[in-house]
Formats: C-alpha cells, sequence, structure tokens
C-alpha cells in the first residue's frame, strides 16, 4: 500500500472544487436564485453577497481535494477508476449535503422543494466532480 501523492491529491481536489463551484453557481445563482432571494427576504435576511460567496467558493475547492483525498484513501482497496471516484464523491455527498438537508428539514429551516432539488443536484455534482479529479491522480 503506497503512501497518498498529496501534491495530486491537491491538483485533483482543485479541478473537483472547480467542477463543485461551477455548479454550485449555476444551481443557486440561475435556477434558484429567486427561490433563494425569496428565502432569506422571508428569514429577515440579507441577501447573499461577495463576501459570503468568496466563502463558499473556499469551501468548495477545500470540499474538492477533500473528495480527492477520500478517493486516494480508498483506491489501495476498491481499485483506481471511475467507480472509486464515485463512491469517494458519493461519501462526501453523504457528510456535506444529505447531513445537512436532513438536518434543515427537521427543524424548517428551509423549503423542502429547494432541499431535494439542491441534494440531488449535489448528489450528481460531487459524483462528476470525483471522477474528473480522480482522472489527475496518481500514486
Amino acid at each position: 500500500m503506497g503512501k497518498i501523492n498529496m501534491g495530486r491529491v491537491i491538483l485533483g481536489g482543485l479541478l473537483a472544487g472547480l467542477i463543485i463551484n461551477i455548479g454550485e453557481s449555476v444551481l443557486n445563482g440561475m435556477i434558484l436564485a429567486k427561490d433563494l432571494e425569496d428565502v432569506m427576504r422571508s428569514l429577515n435576511k440579507p441577501q447573499i453577497t461577495g463576501s459570503a460567496i468568496a466563502v463558499f467558493v473556499v469551501l468548495g475547492f477545500v470540499l474538492g481535494i477533500i473528495i480527492i483525498w477520500i478517493y486516494a484513501a480508498i483506491r489501495p482497496r476498491f481499485g483506481p477508476g471511475p467507480k472509486t471516484a464515485v463512491c469517494a464523491g458519493l461519501t462526501a455527498w453523504a457528510l456535506a449535503y444529505l447531513y445537512a438537508a436532513v438536518g434543515q428539514a427537521a427543524i424548517g429551516l428551509l423549503p423542502t422543494r429547494l432541499l431535494v432539488i439542491s441534494t440531488v443536484w449535489g448528489l450528481f455534482e460531487l459524483a462528476i466532480a470525483a471522477v474528473a479529479g480522480a482522472w489527475l491522480y496518481k500514486e
């Protein structure tokens, strides 16, 4: 069992993070923009602006790096390739998207429709990001 190539984890993670950030920009900036504005208004909160968006962009890259680190960690057991990458992406999805969505649904923080859309979107987004980032990973 070899060591994890952290340089390649970061490289693949940055690609995965780029895909996550593009996906989130399309989802939140275009598809759900009006719905999110309405939710923020109903919560009596300010609209999401530059500083919050910057935090989300950084978190997108961090999540991408974590996904590829998971891929590198499980690769010796499951073998290299897209199937293992999807497993890494789905693991991250369950921990980052599904867990948060279920918690938010339980307390009624956001409309169920938005939670379902964003959680399902994230499922595909993270799987695609994981496959792309894993493509760059080499031991």
